[in-house]
């Protein structure tokens, strides 16, 4: 098993910009992609961004790009989120997610293992 905990989130101003972490423990050599996701009231739950833990390819979803920045952090088993330049259409909660196999999908959230609890993030006009 593998256990995620996301921080991070808040409140911020349209144009601002937040870092959020997700610290993973457990089975975490079974890791071979971290993703984040987010959900904004009514709507799906959505691809936001992808890491390859040993490679450390990235991927965005066009929302995003130009403006998230994902990384990873091996030594501590840490993924984060920059964002930079948020707008109102960001808020959502911010969850991150594990993939211990290689996704056929990368985008859907069917293919990750392992959820965190999620992390708040708004954005004010």
């Amino acid at each position: 098993q593998v256990q995620l905990v996301e921080s991070g989130g808040g409140l911020v101003q349209g144009g601002g910009s937040l870092r959020l972490s997700c610290a993973a423990s457990g089975r975490t050599r079974s890791i071979y992609a971290m993703g984040w996701f987010r959900q904004a009231p009514g709507k799906e739950r959505e691809f936001v961004a992808r890491i390859t833990w040993t490679i450390g390819a990235t991927s965005y979803a066009d929302s995003v790009k130009g403006r998230f920045t994902i990384s990873r952090d091996n030594a501590k088993n840490t993924v984060y989120l920059q964002m930079n330049s948020l707008k109102v259409d960001d808020t959502a909660v911010y969850y991150c997610a594990a993939d211990a196999h290689i996704s056929g999908n990368y985008r859907a959230t069917r293919e990750y293992d392992y959820w965190g609890q999620g992390t708040q993030v708004t954005v004010s006009s």
